[in-house]
């Protein structure tokens, strides 16, 4: 892919970390230029920025509309274009729904509308004016299959693939693509750090016996970008044979 202004430009909200930070990596060795969203993660963002030539640094909290309208000059700004907007921050807080309060709900809620408003301002400043671009949401399988201690959580997710198939029918005759991906069990630091018991639990649940690595998700992610040209409305469940859809 071509340098300079007809660089693609790929944004990966919660790109810092875990399966953001192998989406950015992989759409970079695609010819992307790569903005890498981070709201905490400013040691690790800072650090990926640095392995990946031509990446760029946005921080914006999705919680808070005013943030990302700030966040959409800076793209302006930083890029002029955006082709692919990969929707994968999330937020989880794990209780059971009688000992769960409003704020720790509306803290996992709020991600979601966060994810719907700069869908909505990408779209309006870059991808309708072009005619043409690609929208990957990561959900969960859970979003699917429920899990105890998660309600809103898998509520969240469930309602990001509704909202891919919604946006779908509203992008009609346009080349702007938008599917979901709904990883199953990935190894990254949150995994890591559930007790043994609890992994091997998690892997008698899953047909290939392991759980997945972040790249495995970001191969699709860069798939979804790059090709796929008629896909559009789905959602590509990545669990190992756990759920099949």
């Amino acid at each position: 892919m071509s340098e300079g202004n007809d660089q693609p430009v790929a944004i990966v909200t919660g790109g810092g970390t875990g399966i953001g930070a192998a989406c950015c990596r992989r759409l970079a060795a695609e010819g992307f230029r790569v903005g890498i969203h981070y709201r905490s993660s400013e040691e690790k963002a800072k650090k990926l920025q640095a392995e990946l030539e031509g990446s760029f640094l946005i921080k914006a909290d999705l919680m808070d509309s005013e943030s990302l309208d700030a966040m959409i000059k800076e793209l302006k700004t930083a890029a002029g274009r955006i082709d692919v907007l990969v929707n994968n921050a999330g937020y989880n807080v794990n209780a059971p729904m009688l000992s769960m309060n409003l704020d720790q709900y509306d803290s996992i809620a709020n991600v979601a509308r966060g994810t719907w408003y700069l869908t909505k301002l990408v779209l309006r400043r870059f991808m309708m004016r072009k005619g043409t671009g690609r929208i990957i949401n990561i959900t969960s399988v859970v979003g699917h299959t429920g899990n105890a201690g998660q309600i809103p959580y898998t509520m969240v997710k469930a309602g990001l693939d509704a909202f891919t198939k919604s946006l779908t029918q509203e992008l009609t005759g346009r080349d702007i693509l938008v599917n979901s991906i709904a990883p199953g069990f990935v190894e990254t630091e949150m995994t890591d750090d559930l007790p043994e018991e609890i992994q091997q639990q998690i892997l008698a649940q899953v047909p290939l016996g392991r759980v997945a690595q972040a790249d495995e998700i970001a191969d699709v992610v860069a798939f979804l970008a790059t090709r796929g040209s008629y896909i559009h409305g789905s959602v590509l469940h990545v669990n190992g044979g756990m759920y099949g859809g």
